[in-house]
């Protein structure tokens, strides 16, 4: 997904900065020392294997949990300790669309995509429904999905409600958490494509974590590896597959053999 041409340096500023990150679990290390850089407009894809950090990464980034220590500075803003109004101020520049979707079974559609509308911004319900609607159409659902309830849906149409969702108020960055796992190759396909588009209209600075390599190839500008905690790779999409990096070949081709070592019990 590529920056809209004319932007200049403003578009290819530095949005998100992560320095020296650590997050730990009792004894478990689970981030040690990201650096990580995420351009302005752009689509950063976050590989790696399960349980390296990816999720604790982006939980860390938007404020869900505290890190250890290191530095989180978004548009030029340490954010890693606000509080109050401040965080809350910080909050409203994210959208997020979550592993499963994440919705209320017992709202109908609209609710869903209008909850922070009305639950965090206190728009009338009215209003707040207009622009579900609004939202649902950019994901290309109709107007008869509203009054449903996530039970009555596919898994693809609850990941568009999810994505509605993510993008009802505009952010200036969305975080997208495993976005195509669950569904058909088909199905993974339009959902990437509706995150390419739905991103360049919003505008947005766009972070996503998948294991879906076809994913990564359709929806990215800029892929980082994660391993051991730690960010080991970071490129453009057009160089993942000459990397010069035997972690990064090894997981994006899925070999068994290779520098990283799965624990199998015998």
């Amino acid at each position: 997904m590529q920056t809209p041409a004319g932007q200049g340096d403003a578009a290819s500023g530095i949005h998100i900065s992560v320095r020296g990150l650590k997050k730990r679990f009792g004894p478990k290390v689970v981030l040690d020392g990201v650096d990580l850089d995420v351009r302005r407009r752009s689509s950063l894809v976050i590989i790696g294997g399960s349980g390296t950090g990816k999720s604790v990464l982006i939980k860390c980034i938007i404020g869900l949990l505290a890190a250890d220590s290191g530095e989180i500075v978004i548009d030029g803003e340490d954010t890693a300790r606000l509080q109050g109004r401040a965080r809350e101020a910080l909050m409203a520049k994210f959208g997020m669309l979550f592993q499963g979707a994440a919705l209320f079974d017992s709202l109908p559609v609209w609710e869903n995509v209008a909850f922070g509308l009305i639950q965090g911004r206190g728009m009338a319900r009215r209003k707040a429904r207009e622009v579900a609607l609004e939202k649902l159409a950019q994901v290309g659902l109709p107007e008869q999905v509203a009054d449903l309830y996530p039970a009555e849906l596919s898994g693809g149409m609850q990941k568009r409600v999810g994505l509605a969702r993510a993008i009802a108020h505009e952010p200036e960055i969305i975080l997208f958490d495993e976005p195509t796992t669950g569904l058909d190759p088909i199905m993974a396909a339009v959902i990437d494509e509706l995150i390419v588009r739905t991103v360049r209209q919003v505008g947005a600075t766009a972070i996503t974590i998948t294991h879906d390599m076809n994913s990564v190839r359709r929806i990215a500008d800029e892929v980082a590896m994660i391993h051991q905690g730690r960010i080991i790779w970071h490129g453009p999409v057009e160089r993942l597959e000459n990397s010069g990096n035997a972690y990064v070949d090894q997981f994006i081709h899925g070999r068994a053999e290779g520098p990283i070592r799965m624990a199998v019990r015998r």
